[in-house]
């Protein structure tokens, strides 16, 4: 509290201060821990959220090759009806039959075309899809590892409040199995 040149300082006040510059070395271990942790969990956060981007990208490139495949085979059944008709107008007695069997030999040709089409655009859509679970698969590690690492930063906090050294090695282990997790992540395991 300050007035008129009188400056006055708390209990608490006295001990962040203390803490801070009082050459704790346990607490700035654990300070300095914290802001690496935190930086770490940071970057995990960042590469978790452009996987998650990437399999909702793959994923919709993968509805849109499957529509594209399912508007080929709608073409395809339509070129089978026109083909189906042409076979049918064929069998009427005093019709060009020949022009009725070249319309046929058309449909058939035209059908195998537009049947490699939609294979072409099916198999497409399957690798989207692929691709997709495996940036979501990517994601989980990462969010994983985020999350571990933000367990090892509460861990530190505790740490600091109670100076338990048994919790800032479990901090230490938390932080590594995290750190591990985000390099599964990278490795794409």
């Amino acid at each position: 509290m300050s007035g008129g040149g009188f400056h006055v300082h708390g209990p608490h006040d006295h001990a962040v201060e203390h803490a801070a510059h009082g050459g704790d070395s346990f607490s700035s271990r654990i300070a300095v821990v914290t802001a690496v942790l935190a930086t770490i969990g940071a970057t995990f956060g960042y590469l978790g959220g452009a996987t998650q981007n990437d399999a909702a990208m793959y994923k919709n490139d993968a509805a849109i090759k499957k529509t594209a495949a399912s508007n080929q085979w709608n073409y395809y059944q339509a070129k089978s009806n026109k083909q189906n008709l042409a076979e049918l107008a064929m069998s009427l007695p005093g019709v060009d039959q020949q022009r009725y069997k070249a319309e046929v030999e058309r449909y058939k040709a035209e059908k195998e075309e537009i049947k490699r089409d939609a294979e072409k655009l099916e198999t497409q859509s399957t690798e989207f899809d692929k691709r997709s679970a495996e940036s979501m698969h990517q994601h989980h590690r990462w969010a994983l590892a985020t999350t571990t690492e933000q367990v090892a930063i509460s861990l530190a906090a505790i740490t600091l409040l109670t100076r338990r050294r048994w919790l800032e090695i479990a901090s230490y282990g938390v932080a590594l199995a995290g750190i591990a997790v985000g390099g599964m992540a990278w490795l794409h395991l």
